[in-house]
């Protein structure tokens, strides 16, 4: 699980430090404040590690690409690509990582199930990106290459108690570049003898970027008919164009999700089913081949018992637009992060509050970890309504934020919620100004019956 992100110069961000993560962390505040931003840097450093070419830097994207961020100059804030960037991020896995000492049998070096990731970015001028330095955390240990002065050619060294590298001899020679930002040459292997460990650090970088998982604002609307032959999709996609071939594949599989203990457990599509009947948005919800070895597939929903059956292009716009916020909370592998943007998008207040209660369950059934950015009180409501029965949910699983801008830039503020549910820093204006409305309204139904009087 993420548990916090440091940055700097990365669009209208001049700085975050330390943005502590939880298990549900919310960003709320004003449009154009930098929430998506947020998003936008994660899914950068997740596209960069997917990509095949290990000599780019960073994968700015493309139309194919989550996150399509232009150039370097577009990246950084204020376009200054002179100040470079900086990335920091600390994560925790769950299981301890476990480094042993290769000169010593049954000895080990360092353990620890917490990490953490560093790096600085910056330009030559020529519009080619080059990392200054990276440094990778375990426990207390770390270990840093950095770029010599002046020059492309690197160092290594460790700051952890009793432990240095040590180099092979006659070799002597300086590292080239690291692959992409976050990884060390193959040349450290070379040049080494105790620094094969490294690997083990880069790769659990790269699971950890490998478990997030994104869904976008704009969904896809729904098909009479769904094509699926029998893949088994990695994601949702970015408009949620993969979630009924992701029931599917769950079906064939034969996966039973477990509800907690003492509860039955259930399949995807019957977990999915059960959150859309206590949305309120129907009551039956099934998948079926329109006739075998077609591999065309509808989708059929009863909107109350009794009613008569029909396809989801027949109800209303919101069962589509929450299906793939349903399928990914329960279809990515346990222990995931998801990044949502308005996951309330063309839903009902009500139904807006029940998100909350579904983000909770996939917490805590699944250890799923939630980076949402929205627009929505109901959503909060709820959280805070949740926080205050403590049943379900504690205030400290959560981090909620409210994004804000100003000449400098975009600003952070954490929402001070106590146990009660209370956020005793609410900021002016938060979802607009409801007393203010309210005022307005009773001063003009005064003045409108005083003149009809």
């Amino acid at each position: 699980m993420l548990t916090s992100v440091s940055l700097t110069n990365f669009k209208a961000w001049k700085s975050i430090k330390k943005m502590r993560l939880a298990p549900i962390t919310g960003l709320f505040g004003t449009n154009s404040s930098g929430k998506s931003s947020i998003l936008q840097f994660l899914l950068m450093l997740k596209q960069t590690a997917d990509s095949a070419d290990r000599g780019v830097v960073l994968h700015l994207g493309d139309d194919k690409s989550p996150a399509s961020l232009g150039t370097f100059s577009d990246l950084v804030s204020k376009h200054d690509a002179s100040e470079g960037m900086s990335i920091d991020i600390e994560w925790r896995v769950e299981k301890a990582i476990l480094i042993k000492d290769p000169d010593r049998r049954r000895a080990s070096l360092f353990e620890s199930d917490d990490l953490s990731f560093a790096a600085k970015i910056d330009s030559n001028g020529g519009g080619k990106l080059a990392v200054q330095s990276l440094n990778y955390g375990l426990g207390t240990a770390s270990f840093t290459m950095t770029r010599k002065e002046g020059e492309y050619k690197y160092a290594l060294s460790a700051s952890a108690a009793g432990f240095k590298f040590k180099r092979h001899q006659q070799r002597a020679w300086p590292l080239p570049a690291p692959v992409k930002f976050y990884g060390f040459p193959d040349e450290v292997r070379a040049y080494f003898q105790n620094a094969g460990f490294l690997s083990t650090l880069e790769l659990a970088f790269e699971k950890m970027l490998r478990n997030v998982y994104y869904l976008g604002p704009l969904r896809d609307s729904p098909r009479r008919e769904y094509t699926w032959a029998g893949g088994d999709p990695a994601d949702m996609g970015r408009r949620g164009e993969n979630a009924v071939a992701a029931l599917l594949a769950a079906r064939e599989r034969g996966v039973k999700i477990s509800r907690g203990k003492g509860k039955p457990k259930l399949t995807l599509e019957e977990y999915v089913a059960f959150w859309l009947k206590e949305m309120g948005l129907i009551n039956d919800f099934r998948v079926e081949e329109i006739s075998k070895g077609t591999n065309l597939y509808r989708v059929y929903v009863r909107r109350g018992p009794g009613a008569t059956e029909v396809l989801i292009t027949d109800v209303g716009f919101g069962v589509s637009q929450v299906l793939p916020v349903l399928v990914l909370s329960y279809y990515a592998p346990e222990g995931s992060t998801i990044l949502l943007e308005q996951p309330e998008i063309h839903l009902h207040p009500s139904v807006q509050s029940r998100l909350a209660d579904v983000f909770i369950d996939a917490m805590n059934v699944r250890k799923i970890q939630f980076i949402i950015e929205s627009h929505s009180e109901h959503l909060l409501r709820r959280f805070q309504r949740r926080i205050a029965e403590g049943d379900t949910i504690q205030n400290e699983q959560t981090a909620l934020y409210f994004c804000d801008v100003d000449k400098a830039g975009s600003t952070l503020k954490p929402l001070d919620i106590d146990l009660y549910g209370n956020i005793r820093n609410w900021p002016k204006d938060f979802f607009g100004d409801e007393f203010g409305e309210m005022a307005a309204t009773t001063k003009a139904a005064m003045a409108r019956k005083s003149q009809e009087g």
